[in-house]
Parts: C-alpha cells; structure tokens; sequence
C-alpha cells in the first residue's frame, strides 16, 4: 500500500532503493560464499538461550495467577544484561555476509537481546511463542465444559456486559467479571442441549467508561457483518460456530513450497467482470482455473481481514480475525484456498500489523478510550496514529499486543490453511518516522539509528520465527520500501527474518521511463542496475507493476503505452497502429526482462497480464459509488478477435519457461552486456542466455551475444512469434554453435567476459531466449524443451491445431495477410511459436 505512504523512493535503487556493496549483477561469482553461508531458517533462540534473562522494555508479568494473564508493568532497564549477552551476540552472522554492518553491530546485537529476552518471558510465564500465539483459543469466543466462554482484554473499562440478539442486546443479566489483568470474562452454560448463543446470531462487547456504556465489536470476533440496506451502517460481530454438518472439512493437502514463487496478487472482490463485488466461491470457480492456466504456483489475496471501507483496497481493517464478509463466509474462503490447493496453488493473506482503522464503532480503535499505552493496543498520542493513513498504531511493546498479533498469524495459517503472508507496510513499523517524508539513499545510518522502532523489529522477528516453527514451508514477504539490510536475513543471522522482500522501485523506474523518456533515451545501463540492484543472499519478488500502479490517478503499463487506442485499436482483424505495436511489444518486454533479472520470485496483479486497460477506482462518493472500474474485463483476453490474447499467452509462456528451466531459483545471474548504442541486453540466469533489443528500429543479424557453456543453443522463448502477436522474424529451428572467445580463465581476453559467444537474429523491440541442448537430446524428438501446442490453443487461430489442416479462413475472420502468416506458420510447423516455448 506504498502509493499511500508518499514516500520518495530513489530511482536508481533496484530492490527496496538499497545501492548494496553487494549487489546481485555478477552473483554467479559468489556462489561459493552463498553456499556457506548458513543461511537456514532458523529462528537463532536455542543458542542464545544460556544467557540469564534480565529486564526488557516489553511489558512483562511480575506474578502469575491459575489463569495465566500477566500483569503488565513497563520496565525501562534496556542495558543491564547486555553484558551477559556479550558473547552469546559477539557472532552475528549478518556481519560476515557484509562488512559494511560493522559498524552497527551493537545496534544488532540490542535488537538479538531484546529478541531474546522476550522469547525467555514467553517461555517462562506463557509456555513459549508457539503457545502464546494461540490465544485465540483463550479470547474471543470459545466452547469450554458445555457452554460459551467469552473473554475480552479491556483493562480501561468499569464494567462490561455481553449483548446481542440472543438476550435482546439487555445484558443486565450477562454482566462479565474482570479479573487484576483487565480481562473481562464471562461463561454461558449451554441451554436444552443447544448453545445459548445460536450460530450465526449478533453480538458486541459493552463497557462502561468514565459513567457510560459502550458497545463494541469484539477484539477477538471471527466474523462481522453489517446491514447492507441501509447506507453507513455499521458492522456488527458475528458469533461464528456452525454445526460440524455446514463446517467446511479440506480435502486436499497444501501443495509443495515452489523452488521460485510466481505469484498472482488477486483481490477478490473485484474479480468479477460485472460491475459487482464478487465472492470467494466465483473466484474459486471461475479465477483460480485462469490463474493456474497461465502457470502461477501461488495466489497472494488482497482485502481478506474485514474491513468496513471497502475503498481502503484491504488496508484499513478493523476486525483482525474475520474473513470479509463482502465476499461470503469463513467457510467459503476455505473452500477457495482448498479449491486452489486442488490445483497446486499456494494461498498467501496480505497482513495488517503496520496500523489498524481509525473507526471507532467497528474497529479495534473503540477500544481506546484514553487510556495509558499499557492499557491499550495502541501508542498515544502522535506516536499512537498515522497522519498520511489516518490510522491507529500498534504499541509492538504490549505483552497483549504480541499475544493478539502473533495468534492472529497463527489464526490464519490453522484455521485457513494459508501458505504464507504478504505483511504490509513494513517500512511504516521499521522507523519512527514511519518514512514519511524520507528518500532512502542506502546510507546504513539510515537504517540504524534512534530512528529505528526496534518495539516493531522485534515483534517482526517473533512473527517470522513462529511461522516458521509452526509451519516450516510458509512463505513470508515484505513490502518494505526503504531496503534495511537484514530484513530478509534468517533471524539465525541478526536478521529480521523474512523470506523475500518487494523489489519496489522496479516499478518505479518503469513508471519514470514510460511517463518522461522517449524510447531513444532508455539506458540499458540503468534498465540493467535497476533490475539488478538487491542485497547479496537476501531475496525479492520482482514486479514490473502492482495493484499500487493502478489505483485511479495512475494507469495500467499497458494503458500507458496504448492509452486511447486500446478502445479502438486491439481487433486482430486489422493492421495494428504503431502505438498499439509499440505497446504490445513494450508490454512483453517490459514484463519478460522484470521477471528476468529482477529478482527470485515473479508478481503480477490481476489482469495485468492481457493488459488490462484503465485504472482501478472503488466505489466512492467521488464516483457515485460506481463499480465500474473496480472489475476485471476478462471478456477481453477470453475474445479470440482481441489482440488482448497475445500478451496473456506470453505471460503464460514466461511462466511455463521457469517450470522447465528454473532460471528464477538460480544464483547465476550474469549481465554481460548492456550496449547503449544497439538498445540490447544480454544476461544469463541458470544455462539460459537472454537477449533483449530494446531499439526501436534496428535488427541485428550475427549479433554476437557471449555464454558460459560451449555446444549448441536453440530457441526457447521468442517474443516475437506468431502466438504472441509478433512477426515471427526468428527462427526456431536454427542451431547456434559457440566459439570460444580468447583464454579459458582469463576474462579480459574474453568476450564480454564470457568463454564462449554463438551469434543470433536480434530484431527490434523483441526478447528471445535460448537455452542449450544437452548432449543426450540428439537425435531425439523431445528435445524441444516445452511443447505446450494445445495448451495455448486457444490463443491460436484453429486451423493452426492440426499441421494437416486446413490454413483457409473465412475471410469475414482474417485478411490476406494473417492467412498468409498462417501458411508460414504451418510450413515451419510452429504453432504460435510455443511449441519451442
């Protein structure tokens, strides 16, 4: 949600904006120290745990009760067991991964004590993390000994009662009983046999405060719904527990962890193409089968914790533990993450813990009630609430705070079988300042300093070590636009401990070029730099755009490219204009080279890869409550006429590359050439050469590219074939031999530092790819290395299914011309150019 936080980005700073000493252009020449590093996820406690606990600036219990809800006191004595810490933080390997850390290494060493401490407070007076985090089976609603128990953290309330349509919402007789921890609790026997709270039924949270009451939804309740008839009305908490008869049971087990996520950032709501929001069961049905098509191994999902302002794209949610009700039931929501698990999809849940809605009648912000810190979820004051998102800010210091966020993690990896988590506005809890108003140029003070909100960092690193201890394989991202370093590094290490961060200037930088440089004055100095710029050993997810780039007042890459003349100029049936050329070839390219070279995983948001025109705009009063453009036209790619198809097909084929040549798992990633003059850029990512010409006029023929491995390269993926809308100028059944170039061993005799060149046809404004035929592939007929021919039938004219039909159109369907590419297609027996794909 970055297009919110109006933060300045530095162009010229790849993944994160973080010019690295180490960065990822030449990593191949570093994989012997990427394979010592010990760089396995572990959570780094079972080493550290010999030294004596001391005091921390967590909230900590002084004595436990049978019930065990700690007091909560804040002790401020943040340095008195740094010593003892001495030699068990002396090592911190983050620091040998790079030097430049040095000078910091008390900053890490005080966050890995204070990591450390917590996690010995969990152990002693919560049973440890793991347990701690299932809070969710204490709070809320719970079925105990033949009844309903309800409890509920609210140390600032007088009194407090439990309301809803099961007793008229008079709680006189359901009055809860605080105990010295500021939990209210109350237990409600069932009656006749049935619970006293039906399933289903309304219920709220009511405390009294300085002499009145308060209704509120409760902090821990799993689904709320609100009165769609009348306009602003507002939610109310849902006691959920159906019968084991309308329970959803899974049936299929979660798909392996993939070598490289290729994710497809979905929201739900808008996936429908009437103007509507959609529901969980119509995206299962209908969406999902689209997404795995096109060969994506994971679903990111947008918007799923409730939130009652729909326009806040997911972001401002006030109910941390409901699936959104806009779009169906806890129980349909499993029933898309196990129609998707059916499919080999992996489901990761954008989170929420930068900062929660400001609503008080709906949210967790009508817990505060003016209450200390201590008492609350939340800071006061400025440091309790965010002025760009208007929104309440979490106090990471809280012993309930932890409880309530790091149960809420476990929550939806349990309860809903998630694969993993895309936590949100990262950069917002790293820093004080939340970078508003920062431009992030990589000086490390940057990022380490009294600047830092080590409270957050910290909580950051219990929430990776639990889900990585719960659930081994889970994939965890951070949208972080600032780039610390470490972020991304195993907790072991010092690290924060996420799997992968957002590669978020690459967009940035694609946006810039095509809103204020002409094609002429594109570097591929630059294009390369951007693309490859990202800390040594810790991963991104690339992205060309995002859900971000689309929101209204911005566009599409696509719509701007093409703009306008996507409304007249997309029909197959007639001569593309050169805007629409451009763009689709841009559209290719731009996309190819982010997944490329950009990172070690692969995003795309939905309907971004047909080009989807236009913008994203919600219903709002600015628009009349229009739904309009917060749709997804999938009648576009699904219209054989529409040029639309061509760009979807290449999407499908980027994808399908990686599954049969895993280049984004790979750690050889070398650009050798980046040759302003002729527009090209060449690199290798695993054995496959990538040669992409950006000119706009010009074609290379013998364009000498440089490789590693001697033998003979064939065309894997061209994106200038027939199926994706090109002219088909390359040849796919050409072998290219290599010669060595100078001295093995010494590469400044080489060509372009590489042992080894083949030469190609290089046209204008095309990616092609190449890939090595393996010794053992001759003479067979499998060599080619994807025949994807049916697969991709749809994207191609019928006629084309068979190489004994017919290539004859109808000539209300085709012109002379497009016959004629048909013929040439047939003779050489390519079908849309995929079956080299």
């Amino acid at each position: 949600m970055l297009g919110s936080l109006s933060l300045v980005s530095q162009l010229t700073a790849g993944c994160s904006s973080l010019p690295s000493s180490k960065t990822y252009t030449r990593v191949a020449e570093n994989n012997e120290l990427a394979k010592q590093l010990p760089i396995e996820r572990t959570c780094g406690f079972q080493k550290l745990l010999r030294h004596r606990i001391s005091t921390s600036r967590f909230l900590v219990p002084q004595r436990q009760v049978k019930q065990n809800f700690p007091i909560l006191s804040v002790l401020t004595d943040d340095s008195s067991s740094m010593t003892r810490m001495e030699d068990e933080t002396e090592n911190i390997g983050i620091l040998s991964t790079d030097q430049g850390l040095e000078p910091f290494k008390d900053h890490f060493k005080y966050r890995m004590k204070r990591y450390v401490d917590q996690k010995l407070l969990l152990e002693k007076h919560e049973g440890g993390l793991e347990e701690f985090a299932k809070g969710y089976l204490e709070f809320g609603f719970n079925r105990e000994d033949g009844g309903i128990v309800y409890r509920e953290w609210a140390p600032a309330a007088k009194e407090a009662q439990l309301i809803g349509d099961f007793n008229g919402w008079d709680g006189s007789n359901h009055k809860m009983e605080r105990n010295e921890f500021g939990v209210w609790s109350i237990s409600i026997p069932d009656s006749g046999g049935k619970p006293a709270i039906p399933h289903g039924s309304r219920v709220k949270f009511r405390f009294k405060h300085d002499g009145v009451f308060i209704d509120r939804i409760p902090a821990w309740i799993k689904y709320a719904t609100v009165d769609s008839s009348r306009f602003g009305a507002p939610y109310d908490g849902v006691y959920w527990d159906p019968p084991p008869s309308e329970r959803y049971e899974f049936k299929y087990p979660r798909p392996p962890k993939p070598k490289a996520p290729r994710i497809y950032e979905a929201h739900v709501g808008m996936s429908s193409s009437e103007p509507r929001v959609n529901s969980y069961r119509e995206f299962a049905d209908d969406v999902l089968p689209r997404i795995r098509a096109n060969n994506y191994n994971t679903v990111q999902l947008m918007a799923v914790m409730e939130h009652s302002y729909y326009a806040s794209f997911g972001y401002h949610v006030t109910n941390f533990f409901a699936a959104s009700s806009r779009s169906g039931t806890p129980e349909d929501l499993k029933y898309l993450i196990d129609k998707a698990h059916s499919l080999g999809l992996r489901v990761l849940v954008d989170i929420v813990h930068s900062h929660a809605s400001n609503n008080v009648t709906d949210g967790l912000n009508g817990f505060d009630v003016g209450q200390s810190s201590q008492e609350s979820y939340f800071h006061t004051g400025d440091r309790g609430y965010h002025k760009l998102w208007d929104s309440r800010l979490f106090n990471y210091a809280n012993w309930e705070v932890l409880r309530f966020l790091l149960s809420n993690l476990r929550w939806w990896i349990e309860e809903f079988k998630f694969d993993g988590f895309r936590f949100d506005g990262v950069t917002s809890m790293l820093y004080h300042h939340h970078g508003i108003n920062m431009s992030f140029t990589g000086n490390y003070n940057e990022y380490f300093s009294e600047a830092t909100d080590v409270d957050a960092v910290v909580y950051l690193m219990l929430a990776n070590c639990l889900v990585h201890n719960i659930f081994p394989d889970a994939t965890v991202i951070a949208e972080d636009v600032s780039g610390m370093p470490g972020l991304g590094s195993p907790v072991s290490m010092g690290g924060i401990g996420f799997d992968y961060r957002l590669a978020m200037a690459i967009p940035d930088r694609w946006i810039d070029y095509l809103k204020n440089k002409k094609d002429e004055e594109w570097s591929m100095k630059e294009i390369s730099q951007s693309l490859t710029n990202r800390r040594y050993t810790e991963k991104c997810i690339s992205y060309a755009e995002s859900h971000d780039q689309a929101i209204v007042g911005d566009k599409t890459i696509a719509f701007l490219l093409m703009d306008q003349e996507m409304y007249t100029g997309m029909s197959s049936l007639t001569d593309a204009s050169p805007t629409i050329e451009r763009g689709i070839t841009l559209h290719k390219m731009i996309h190819f080279i982010t997944m490329a070279l950009g990172g070690e995983g692969y995003l795309n948001f939905m309907g971004n890869e047909f080009g989807h025109p236009e913008w994203i705009d919600f219903p709002r009063e600015g628009n009349e409550w229009s739904y309009e453009k917060c749709r997804r036209q999938w009648n576009l790619v699904d219209a054989d006429h529409l040029r639309y198809k061509f760009m979807n097909a290449f999407d499908r084929a980027m994808n399908e590359l990686d599954d049969k040549f895993p280049f984004l798992a790979s750690t050889k990633q070398i650009v050798s050439s980046t040759n302003e003059e002729d527009k090209v850029i060449v690199f290798e990512r695993g054995d496959l050469v990538f040669v992409f010409n950006f000119h706009p006029e010009n074609t290379y023929e013998g364009y000498k590219v440089g490789c590693d491995l001697p033998g003979k390269y064939r065309v894997a993926l061209d994106s200038d074939a027939w199926g994706f809308g090109g002219d088909g100028r390359v040849g796919h059944n050409i072998d290219h031999f290599t010669s060595p170039e100078g001295i093995p061993g010494v590469a400044e005799t080489n060509f372009n530092n590489r042992p080894n060149s083949f030469r190609v046809l290089s046209p204008p404004r095309t990616s092609v790819v190449y890939y090595r035929v393996e010794e053992s592939q001759e003479g067979h007929n499998n060599s080619e290395p994807v025949n994807v021919q049916g697969k991709l039938a749809a994207d191609v004219p019928a006629e084309l299914e068979s190489p004994e039909s017919s290539a004859t159109l109808a000539a209300d369907d085709v012109d002379d011309v497009t016959a004629r590419k048909i013929e040439d297609q047939k003779q050489n027996r390519i079908v849309g150019g995929e079956s080299n794909v």
